[in-house]
């Protein structure tokens, strides 16, 4: 079985933290944490990773617990107030003997998955758009300084970008800040001599460059989940065959979730059943027989060799048929209006020029209050802004007077609500995905999976993604590679094994997460990693919901 330690950021996070002082030692140790530290080490490693390195307690700096005097202790803490007088105790003459290395490791950030990061920051979405909020340019430094404990712990020093706004300066700012910051971090390397660019690029981009894909109905079977069924701190709850109550981690631990998680659910639908009989099939005669909930729990109990396996296939099992429920009741109905909203043509590729036409059906239909403040939403970003009248007369009708900031707020993330009477254009072009194979209900394709392919290919525009800072040579370019390097082999060639760092001001949808691993596979000259403010993804459906 694979540990969560194969994966991406977290084997880089891991081989950064604790793990180089461990093996140093071949006694059994103990090892003490704080909360963000905990969230840190839990992210990347399993307690049986732990032990492989001797280390055979884990302790709360903050709680009583009895000294342990013929064991060695590791402490890995925050920089707080109480590290810094551990670092004075440890000047004592009594406290050095006692203390052997004290030393600084630069990481303040999470791994999320193998290529998403998060900054556990879920304060930073109002400090920095509320419109009453004091401490905006206090949070875009911290967020700066977060960033460059990614790019060292990557051993990256990349090439600036931000996606120019009128409205929002948020992307600018933080640019500059991050620039400045990596400048500095990076002026003298342990050699004495300045640290050059490496082939990698940070782009920079605020939420409201794409206010479509937060608010869409996903189909792929990540995004799906996480919309549709009570999954908090990436735990599933659900009933077993027997009543019983039973619980599991979606993560990278569970291979099974990371073969399937960016697959279309009526792809998982077919595929579930078929892993559970190739598992059954040399112990049942009868292989061919409808997997079932129930039958699978009487395999289980007559096969103790593959329970494990099979347990993983019976919780993907339950939770394909729990999405299935809620599509079935209502998200197919409402996937239709909102793909045709957001694309702006139906099926048959035939132009939406009523979008109001498309929305009523959605407000007629007794469908849940947040999911007809999507479909309004999806309206009004079609025209690019309503008029005042207009968008009161949804909200009466809807019947969300009392909660019309769910929409109005909107304005805060530079996204045009309410506009002069007017058909407007969209925002930019879109790359031309007709020739595409996708589901007729999974259209919309994420706007920042335009911005990675044209980031890889070279194609963004200056005007629109200035640079703060110099890029490598192999990323100067806009639409094309420059005359110096026309006798060299492709630009994606020369950044083989480079990458593509993106941060995204205001969250991350798990559709957009999927498009980083997306554009990693089908360049593979790439990688592409994405990061936000915190771990809980789905922002925007978690404030319709409250």
């Amino acid at each position: 079985m694979a540990s969560s330690l194969d994966h991406g950021l977290k084997k880089t996070v891991w081989k950064k933290t604790i793990i180089a002082d461990c093996r140093k030692s071949e006694i059994w140790k103990i090892l003490i944490l704080d909360q963000f530290t905990t969230k840190l080490l839990s992210s990347c490693c399993k307690m049986s990773d732990l032990m492989a390195e001797k280390i055979t307690i884990v302790e709360d700096l903050y709680k009583s617990r009895e000294p342990v005097l013929e064991m060695k202790a590791i402490y890995f803490m925050s920089p707080t107030f109480l590290t810094h007088l551990f670092c004075l105790l440890t000047m004592n003459k009594t406290s050095k003997r006692l203390t052997k290395v004290c030393k600084e490791i630069n990481i303040s950030f999470l791994p999320q998955e193998a290529q998403v990061y998060t900054f556990d920051n879920p304060g930073a979405f109002q400090s920095i758009y509320s419109s009453h909020s004091q401490d905006r340019r206090k949070t875009l430094e911290s967020l700066a300084d977060q960033l460059v404990t990614l790019c060292a712990t990557l051993d990256e020093y990349p090439g600036v970008r931000y996606k120019k706004d009128g409205n929002m300066e948020n992307a600018e700012t933080l640019a500059k800040l991050v620039d400045d910051k990596l400048s500095i971090h990076y002026e003298l390397d342990d050699g004495g001599k300045r640290k050059g660019k490496t082939q990698a690029q940070l782009l920079i981009v605020d939420r409201g460059f794409d206010p479509v894909s937060p608010i869409l109905h996903e189909l792929t079977y990540q995004a799906m989940a996480y919309d549709l069924i009570e999954i908090n701190e990436d735990t599933y709850k659900y009933k077993a065959n027997n009543g019983a109550e039973k619980q599991a981690l979606l993560n990278e631990n569970d291979m099974l979730w990371v073969k399937l998680r960016h697959r279309h659910i009526a792809e998982v639908t077919e595929e579930i059943p078929k892993l559970v009989k190739e598992i059954s099939a040399s112990k049942n005669k009868q292989p061919d027989a409808k997997i079932t909930i129930s039958n699978l729990s009487q395999m289980m109990k007559k096969m103790p060799a593959f329970r494990k396996q099979m347990s993983e296939k019976t919780v993907h099992l339950q939770l394909a048929e729990d999405c299935m429920k809620h599509y079935s009741k209502n998200v197919e109905k409402l996937c239709k209006a909102e793909q045709d909203l957001a694309v702006g043509s139906d099926v048959d590729g035939v132009k939406v020029k009523d979008p109001m036409r498309t929305l009523l059906p959605v407000l007629l239909h007794p469908y849940s209050i947040p999911d007809k403040i999507r479909a309004v939403l999806l309206y009004i970003f079609s025209l690019n802004g309503t008029t005042e009248e207009n968008l009161n007369k949804l909200i009466q009708h809807v019947k969300i007077e009392d909660q019309r900031e769910y929409i109005l707020n909107w304005k805060q993330l530079g996204v045009p609500i309410i506009t002069v009477p007017s058909f407007f254009p969209r925002k930019s072009s879109r790359r031309d995905r007709s020739q595409e194979q996708t589901y007729n209900l999974s259209r919309w394709t994420p706007v920042i999976k335009d911005v990675m392919e044209d980031a890889v290919e070279n194609k963004l525009d200056t005007r629109e993604w200035p640079h703060q800072s110099e890029c490598p040579a192999a990323w100067n370019g806009s639409g094309a590679v420059s005359a110096r390097q026309k006798h060299k082999p492709s630009s994606q060639d020369e950044r083989r094994g480079a990458r593509l760092i993106i941060f995204v001001i205001g969250g991350v949808t798990y559709s957009e997460m999927r498009c980083a691993y997306e554009v990693t596979q089908a360049v593979k000259s790439c990688e592409v990693i994405i990061g936000q403010f915190e771990s809980s993804t789905e922002l925007f459906f978690n404030l319709l919901k409250e």
